[in-house]
């Protein structure tokens, strides 16, 4: 699939029918670019598995017809997969100040960053790769320098929003202009591919200016000590807190690998120029209990955040009963198990919560419709892409989109290839995408052997069985059975008799049979006792050793 001359298309590798994992693809004249390479984080269906990477095998296939890789901000599920990628691939990476310290850092952490060639871009500054000219247009969101693009090309002229919302009185970063918006649109927009995550509100986000006197006033009712837990990310929301502590007479703690780091990036980028000098979690926990306030990672429930470890009592910060945690975010999809997990530890703690369903401690950084009709009057494009959502986000946005007047929407999902220009837009192809995990220092396909195992084990358990075999063929000695997650518990002694005699009686039935055949027929015998045991169908692996 190579992009012929003057036709413009589009393939998402990952954020469409998803929310997470943002890797988009243009094709122009025989090259592609991307924008952004992210993560998104595992569930309980990979088990041992915290990061889940895009498969990037389509551009991988082509990678001397890539020209580079363009990031719209510093968010894990834009940025979070170049650390293990981006060396692979071989290309140059385009970002603003903010989000490129963000990547160094991680660059940096993995030993990689003299091997990654990373280009710093001011806001608002236009650079050309190959046939794409790209454009920053600064916007507002939950992290500093969020950008839509401007990308021109022989084909016609994209707006890619990233993700965004509307703020007139943003906490960090300058206003949306309305003016410079409606000026775009003026010079003609043909497609605008566009963040689809709050298309279901019928409210505006709301300006994070709103949320200082709402974390004031629950801070200020608190007795005792009071962590506040918001995305590392989210300056604007550290801003506000350095604010409050100082409001409030508390000193402030942060706490959190993710949180030092953004701290240290922001500041060398000029934001949080008066932030409260800081004490650290041991002086912390010195302080009178109504004079501190802690800031910490962990909201969405991650078990090795700073959260998690303060609610099952291993962090330095403790808690007891007259304490307070604000949730100053809100739950993802998914996370809601997890962040009740922690949320029943700490309320059997005596700890009082206060969440956005509460008290306004929070505003979304994604926009709502207002919001949408609002962009879609002053860019105008002649047609629609929804991206970043699940399928139900996406058909939405297209039929709001419909009835706000744009003349054409497609939906597509990961690896929907469309010709966007010239022309109608339709789908004329489709790519490979798929799932990869990081399971320690491995990059590992999500549905390979490996996961797929431990899956099984995790389901259904394991046995072990091993037999010694003479010359003659005959067992020597008894065998040798052990288990690891079969639900006999107290029968476990019984179980295990069952299971040698099993083996025992497969052995002597086995003659001399060849030995792949005899292993498979041991193998057999076992999980026939386990499930007759138990019901469930483990896996039973044999060993054979020959005296």
């Amino acid at each position: 699939m190579t992009p012929k001359n003057n036709e413009l298309l589009f393939c998402a590798l990952g954020g469409s029918g998803e929310i997470g994992m943002n890797v988009n693809l243009y094709g122009c004249n025989g090259k592609w670019v991307m924008v952004d390479c992210g993560i998104t984080f595992a569930d309980a269906g990979y088990p041992g598995i915290d990061v889940i990477l895009p498969d990037l095998s389509f551009i991988e296939d082509r990678l001397d017809d890539l020209v580079g890789i363009v990031l719209t901000h510093g968010h894990e599920d834009h940025i979070g997969a170049l650390p293990y990628l981006a060396e692979d691939l071989g290309v140059p990476l385009y970002a603003t100040p903010f989000t490129t310290g963000l990547i160094r850092g991680k660059l940096e952490e993995e030993g990689i960053a003299n091997r990654v060639k990373l280009h710093m871009i001011q806001p608002g500054k236009s650079f050309q790769l190959g046939p794409f000219g790209f454009t920053f247009v600064e916007l507002s969101h939950s992290i500093p320098e969020p950008n839509a693009l401007i990308i021109d090309t022989p084909a016609g002229r994209v707006f890619h929003t990233g993700d965004w919302k509307l703020d007139a009185t943003p906490v960090i970063g300058k206003p949306t202009s309305p003016e410079a918006l409606a000026a775009i649109g003026d010079k003609g927009i043909d497609v605008l591919v566009c963040d689809s995550t709050n298309v279901f509100n019928a409210e505006a986000s709301g300006s994070e200016s709103t949320v200082r006197r709402g974390l004031a006033e629950a801070i200020a009712k608190a007795r005792g000590r009071v962590v506040v837990t918001t995305f590392a990310s989210n300056a604007a929301r550290l801003q506000t807190l350095g604010e409050v502590a100082r409001e409030t007479g508390r000193k402030l703690c942060v706490t959190g690998r993710s949180l030092d780091r953004i701290l240290k990036v922001a500041r060398a980028c000029g934001y949080l120029k008066d932030f409260p000098e800081t004490v650290d979690p041991e002086t912390a926990m010195r302080l009178p209990r109504n004079k501190v306030l802690i800031v910490a990672t962990g909201g969405q429930g991650e078990p090795r955040a700073a959260l998690a470890r303060i609610a099952d009592g291993s962090h330095t910060v403790k808690l007891e009963q007259g304490d307070s945690v604000i949730f100053s975010s809100k739950q993802i999809p998914g996370n809601e198990v997890a962040i009740g997990r922690i949320q029943n530890i700490l309320a059997g703690r005596g700890v009082e919560m206060v969440t956005e369903r509460q008290a306004h401690v929070h505003v979304s950084g994604h926009p709502g419709r207002p919001e949408l009709a609002q962009m879609y009057q002053w860019i105008r494009p002649e047609l629609l892409v929804p991206v970043h959502g699940e399928m139900r986000h996406l058909m939405e946005q297209a039929r709001f989109g419909l009835s706000e007047g744009i003349p054409q929407t497609i939906v597509q999902s990961d690896g929907d290839i469309l010709r966007l220009l010239p022309g109608g837009a339709k789908k004329i192809g489709n790519a490979e995408v798929g799932r990869l995990v990081l399971d320690g220092d491995v990059i590992l396909p999500s549905d390979g052997t490996t996961i797929n195992e431990r899956r099984r084990v995790s389901l259904n358990g394991q046995i072990s069985v091993a037999v010694a075999i003479g010359r003659d063929g005959k067992s020597i000695g008894a065998p040798q059975v052990r288990l690891q997650g079969i639900p006999v518990e107290e029968d476990r002694i019984a179980f295990v008799d069952d299971a040698v005699a099993a083996v025992a009686d497969a052995m002597r039935s086995g003659g001399r049979r060849e030995r792949d055949r005899l292993r498979e027929d041991v193998r057999l015998a076992v999980r026939k006792v386990a499930t007759r045991w138990t019901g469930k169908k483990p896996i039973v692996d044999v060993l054979m050793i020959e005296a």
